[in-house]
């Protein structure tokens, strides 16, 4: 997973095993599909219940219900596909992020939207984790720097698609035809996972989620990562609430995923040459920055500049925080390492959205901001100390 992509290039062994495979392609169906389900809706559901009379507080919850239940779906799915196989979880997984979009369709009580989100958190967890030990099967051990970069790609842009085009398609459209779009694609996906291969690959890790959890070397990055992820949940569930123009947050939603890719882009790069330690400290601080531009919500300028820089930031502190991490472990390890990172990922944002709602029920969206910058800066703490850290200090 460390493997850069001039890594690649530079094999010169014409004799490389294909990357782009049909079962691949096969894959890259449910990733899409999985994709445009989850990142469609992310921020329109959010809006939805807040819209439906729940307010800021029923904004959080909804966004909170989706990263609890992702991130219990993350740790139990992996003995869920070794006893059942990749296809059967991943094809329940699809359906779970689907169908219960359709509820909404028909209802917008707060039980309804909780239960869906819910649901969907499950559904969302599976496809991530069934569907990315299935991916690596898929490509080739001497490519997989490539490879995975082409899933990174092939994921992404959905993701960077999704997120304006859902709130705009809510404001201009109706609520209804987000919902359907954001069932129909996980749904349509299905056809393409009995065609996949089955077999789960057999051992575990030499490095245990206990073992991680008592390591510093492996928490200081993590603990980071979710400064950072905590701000990514707030942007994505607020945004649209605290920014009164639809055309400026749609702008913004654009602008932050599109910033994210370049960074950890760039991100990975660096890091390949010169080591990753070092951009930590500095992707804490464009993250903060970039939320404390924020706060000023009715300036246009300084809210899409806000959502470049934090982009910029999160991207970079997302590679740079995954990067130390493997490289802590053994190969052997980077399961625990998935496991560790993609929690704080999914549990910050999670937390993130509940906590904002609260404070800006109270004190409003600009101090909310400026609340959140605060906290975000907090992770200099741990960054500080994991500095030019040595790899094996785990």
């Amino acid at each position: 997973m460390t493997t850069s992509l001039d890594s690649s290039a530079r094999q010169a062994d014409p004799a490389r095993p294909r990357l782009v495979t049909r079962a691949l392609l096969l894959r890259f169906v449910s990733i899409v599909g999985a994709s445009i389900g989850f990142n469609l809706l992310l921020s329109v559901v959010p809006l939805y219940a807040q819209e439906s009379g729940g307010g800021e507080h029923a904004a959080g919850l909804a966004t909170g219900a989706l990263m609890l239940a992702t991130v219990i779906g993350e740790l139990a799915t992996p003995a869920l596909a070794a006893r059942l196989g990749y296809r059967p979880v991943l094809a329940a997984g699809l359906v779970l992020l689907g169908a219960p979009a359709l509820v909404l369709t028909a209802t917008g009580s707060m039980a309804a939207v909780v239960a869906v989100c819910l649901l969907r958190g499950l559904g969302f967890a599976i496809t991530i984790v069934a569907g990315g030990a299935l991916t690596a099967t898929l490509i080739p051990p001497e490519r997989r720097g490539e490879g995975l970069a082409l899933v990174g790609v092939v994921s992404g842009l959905p993701s960077l698609i999704g997120l304006p085009f859902g709130v705009w398609l809510a404001q201009h459209v109706g609520y209804g035809l987000v919902f359907t779009i954001g069932a129909v694609a996980p749904l349509a996906a299905v056809a393409s996972v009995p065609a996949l291969p089955n077999g789960a690959r057999a051992g575990g890790p030499s490095v245990g989620i206990r073992q991680g959890l008592r390591s510093g070397g492996l928490l200081r990055p993590a603990v980071v990562f979710a400064s950072t992820a905590l701000a990514a949940g707030i942007i994505v569930t607020f945004l649209p609430l605290a920014v009164p123009s639809p055309g400026v947050v749609a702008v913004a939603l654009l602008v932050q995923p599109g910033a994210s890719t370049v960074a950890r882009w760039l991100a990975g790069r660096h890091g390949d040459r010169r080591g990753s330690a070092g951009l930590v400290l500095p992707a804490v601080l464009a993250s903060a920055a970039g939320v404390l531009l924020l706060a000023r919500t009715a300036d246009p300028v300084a809210v899409v500049a806000g959502a470049a820089l934090f982009g910029l930031g999160f991207g970079a502190a997302q590679n740079a925080t995954l990067m130390l991490m493997y490289a802590r472990v053994p190969a052997a390890g980077f399961g625990t390492v998935t496991a560790l990172w993609n929690v704080a990922y999914d549990g910050a944002m999670g937390v993130g959205a509940v906590a904002f709602g609260a404070v800006a029920g109270g004190a409003g969206y600009p101090w909310a901001f400026v609340l959140t910058a605060a906290v975000t800066l907090v992770a200099l703490v741990p960054a500080w100390r994991d500095r030019g850290t040595a790899s094996a200090d785990a």
